[in-house]
């Protein structure tokens, strides 16, 4: 494990990688971090290719895949906000999804797990190697470990926002798949972002299947455009040698702002017609909430699919608005099943 966690990285990777691309990529195949930067793994000049994953793997670690994964969105460094999320959310939801905002930090893992847990949740937390070197991702995932998380999700992580601590380091010690074996070797289930949308798209069904090789035990899907696009996308990952379980992202939005930051983000595709008719609806914010069960319900149809992960602002009324429209989209889903 050794010597695949500290293999040289990629020199023509601002992010430092060994095994990419990440998901970042945009849609012209530059860099996340540098427009004026081809992705080296989109550059059909001199395309890296994909990297295969040496070895070891570690023993499969049992995972409880969540029917309804929900992202848990609330102000930073506020307590007082996280437990009114909880308080709506955990009752109606299999598992609650940490994520890790390049644009403003929050609460250490380990404490977001502990406050998950008394509200008898399961977490699941985003582990970024944005601001953590090797040492810090090992201590991390010994503390999520040992707080019974129910697993991290191991991404390499978007860059910090140019208006948030420009005079610290960024990292990028890791990358996403040796990140996922680290978590894997130490009895955590380590789960991992597939972005099918993002260049280069040929590259990774196969490199979802070096993830699962590295120790991954389920995916976590970005949006796509339709149903059918993801079911191929699973379709040439199965054939890549990809068959672990998969959670496919929803779009939740009931506004155009909250749209809007979703189609901003790289590597995710939202379906244009359904946001259209959301926003032209007589009441946009239960239009958006029935067509976020609606796509739910398809996705939840794909071979391969066993869960849905709620995301997004869901409202541009604030962070409680957003985490109503939320728990009302997971009751109709339970009320379905």
């Amino acid at each position: 494990m050794a010597d695949t966690l500290f293999a040289p990285p990629l020199t023509a990777c601002p992010k430092r990688m060994v095994f990419g691309p990440c998901g970042g990529a945009r849609s012209d195949g530059t860099c996340e971090l540098d427009a004026a930067l081809p992705c080296p793994w989109c550059d059909p000049e001199d395309p890296v290719g994909l990297r295969v994953w040496p070895g070891p793997t570690p023993t499969p670690v049992p995972v409880r895949a969540p029917a309804v994964l929900t992202d848990l969105s609330v102000p930073p460094y506020d307590l007082a906000a996280l437990r009114e999320a909880l308080a709506l959310l955990a009752p109606v939801s299999d598992a609650l999804l940490v994520g890790e905002h390049h644009h403003r930090p929050d609460f250490p893992p380990t404490m977001m797990t502990a406050e998950i847990l008394a509200a008898d949740a399961q977490p699941w937390i985003t582990l970024t190697c944005r601001d953590r070197n090797r040492v810090v991702l090992e201590q991390e995932v010994a503390g999520l470990a040992a707080l019974g998380a129910g697993g991290a999700l191991c991404v390499t992580g978007d860059g910090r926002g140019h208006d948030v601590r420009p005079e610290a380091t960024q990292v990028f010690d890791l990358d996403s798949t040796r990140l996922t074996h680290l978590a894997a070797s130490a009895g955590l289930p380590a789960a991992v972002a597939v972005a099918p949308a993002a260049p280069p798209a040929a590259l990774r069904p196969a490199a979802l299947a070096e993830k699962q090789r590295a120790g991954a035990c389920l995916a976590v899907a970005n949006h796509v455009g339709s149903p059918h696009a993801l079911a191929s996308f699973l379709d040439a990952a199965r054939a890549a040698g990809a068959d672990l379980p998969v959670v496919a992202g929803v779009a939740v939005y009931t506004d155009e702002r909250s749209a809007a930051v979703l189609a901003a983000f790289p590597g995710l595709a939202l379906d244009a017609e359904a946001v259209a008719a959301v926003l032209a609806a007589p009441d946009p914010r239960e239009a958006g909430i029935a067509a976020a069960v609606a796509e739910a319900e398809a996705l939840l149809a794909v071979p391969g699919v066993v869960g849905v992960n709620l995301s997004g602002l869901a409202s541009a009324d604030g962070w409680r608005a957003g985490a109503e429209v939320k728990a009302e989209v997971a009751a109709r889903l339970n009320e379905r099943q």
